[in-house]
């Protein structure tokens, strides 16, 4: 009976300080959308602890990691066709 007890204090230890960090981190990032400081890379990692014990977190992290990747590859495509339009026209 005590090993279960246990169990879920660390559990729910362990919940609450992940929480609170991942949050911290987060509430950092958001901070930094309107001060100087790397926001666009603070918050995903908050967002990243938040997933190590939360699953909407790493459904919104999904979704992060999504979003950049197409704007990426849609931003690759735009360069490649300009750069192909440029040698096209010369």
């Amino acid at each position: 009976m005590i090993r279960r007890a246990v169990h879920l204090t660390y559990k729910a230890a362990r919940r609450v300080v992940v929480g609170v960090v991942g949050s911290t981190v987060v509430l950092i990032g958001i901070v930094m959308l309107v001060t100087p400081g790397p926001a666009l890379v603070v918050i995903p990692v908050g967002l990243a602890i938040l997933s190590i014990e939360f699953a909407w977190a790493r459904q919104w992290l999904k979704r992060l990691r999504e979003s950049i990747s197409n704007r990426s590859s849609n931003n690759f495509r735009n360069r490649a066709e300009a750069h192909r339009d440029r040698a096209t026209s010369d």
